[in-house]
């Protein structure tokens, strides 16, 4: 089955092309607004939407997002309402990737097998579960399978050779390959660390990489894109769409992803 994903980076293969991938906080700073937001990204050059999940305790999340985070719980957002996201978005949009990000406490809450039924209803694509590691998520993966959604694992700076293979193993969609050992929003890694890794995920795991984690400008972005096969930005637009609004969130968006549709090499 080819998927929105396969067909996202079908695309961008064909046109030599890095993609980008905007990430922002559902329910940030309310249903209404994010939503707002997330309907206006693909036409600001997203070529994949990463949607996060508000929790409690998000451990590998920066301040921006926790922040983000803890404003959406404020406006009463849940697992469910960030799918209702999902489903308004596809009434209008039924080829930009959607993503789920966030943390396992609340999916585990809810029921593996329900939140990958109800994902699946919602017209997302795949999730990324930042804190359950490939040993543990068995059980996830499974539901996942069973509806056609890419579990989408991280790989890290730390990531070792004798280590890639258990974390590609099972993974659909892309890796994301987080490209400093720290929260988001830190600093953006060396590029030549960022491209042999990218080439050795590349290999063990057949699949398109995406780099994240302290890309911020658009000349990062432009850096970074001549090596992975898409870049991420989440904590420069959620920053910018909680300081000065929707319109200054997406002139940030255009201009970074115009900069990472670079022709690679």
């Amino acid at each position: 089955m080819t998927t929105r994903i396969d067909k996202t980076f079908a695309r961008l293969r064909a046109a030599n092309q890095s993609g980008f991938v905007a990430y922002i906080m559902g329910g940030d700073p309310s249903h209404a607004a994010s939503l707002e937001l997330m309907k206006a990204l693909p036409d600001a050059g997203v070529d994949i939407i990463e949607l996060g999940m508000p929790f409690t305790d998000p451990a590998a999340d920066g301040p921006v997002i926790e922040l983000a985070g803890l404003r959406a719980l404020k406006s009463g957002t849940t697992v469910r309402s960030v799918l209702d996201m999902a489903t308004d978005f596809r009434k209008d949009n039924d080829d930009t990737p959607i993503i789920l990000m966030g943390y396992a406490n609340p999916i585990h809450h809810m029921g593996y097998a329900e939140f990958a039924a109800a994902a699946k209803d919602s017209g997302v694509d795949g999730a990324i579960i930042v804190d359950l590691p490939p040993e543990e998520d068995g059980e996830l993966r499974a539901a996942f399978d069973q509806h056609d959604l890419a579990l989408i694992r991280l790989a890290t700076p730390t990531t070792d050779d004798a280590r890639l293979p258990t974390v590609v193993a099972g993974t659909k969609g892309f890796v994301y390959y987080v490209s400093v050992a720290g929260i988001t929003g830190a600093a953006k890694g060396e590029n030549a660390a960022i491209s042999d890794a990218v080439n050795r995920i590349r290999t063990a795991s057949g699949l398109p990489v995406v780099v994240g984690f302290g890309i911020k400008t658009p000349e990062q972005s432009a850096q970074v894109a001549a090596h992975a096969d898409a870049v991420v930005v989440g904590s420069a637009i959620v920053e910018a769409f909680h300081k000065n609004g929707k319109d200054a969130a997406l002139a940030l968006v255009k201009n970074l992803s115009a900069a990472a549709q670079v022709n690679r090499p």
